[in-house]
């Protein structure tokens, strides 16, 4: 089973979905509608805390091609209407599941925090029923 972690900026939410999945052994990536530059800073700092580096990862742009290669999409909570990845993803007949989630740009270390920690348990619980 092959996981696509999908976000807006490709640099906060599904970055650090795509490192716990790795982390789990999961074949998992991660990509956006609207890359940003880089991975927030605050992003890379808060997934160290978990022994997870992605001071690496680089934001990428989602392709058809990726879609097409995973077995589900996980979009990351869209705010923002024409730039979620939904309707594309919903049009070529993919499993999808929105987890609604907070976007941790601009967000204070303590807030991204918790939402690192939401997004951990959510990929572990993705884990236990796809390895179970």
């Amino acid at each position: 089973m092959k996981v696509l972690f999908v976000c807006v900026e490709n640099a906060g939410r599904s970055q650090m979905a795509e490192a716990f999945a790795k982390a789990l052994g999961l074949e998992a990536s991660s990509a956006g509608t609207v890359p940003a530059a880089r991975v927030h800073p605050v992003v890379v700092q808060v997934m160290q805390e978990r022994g997870l580096d992605i001071s690496q990862a680089a934001p990428k742009m989602l392709t058809v091609e990726m879609i097409n290669q995973a077995d589900i999409v996980i979009t990351m909570g869209c705010s923002i209407e024409q730039a979620c990845p939904r309707p594309m993803v919903d049009s070529m007949g993919k499993k999808v599941i929105d987890w609604k989630l907070e976007d941790p740009k601009n967000q204070p270390v303590q807030r991204v925090r918790v939402i690192r920690d939401e997004i951990e348990r959510r990929v572990v619980e993705l884990s236990n029923k796809w390895l179970s």
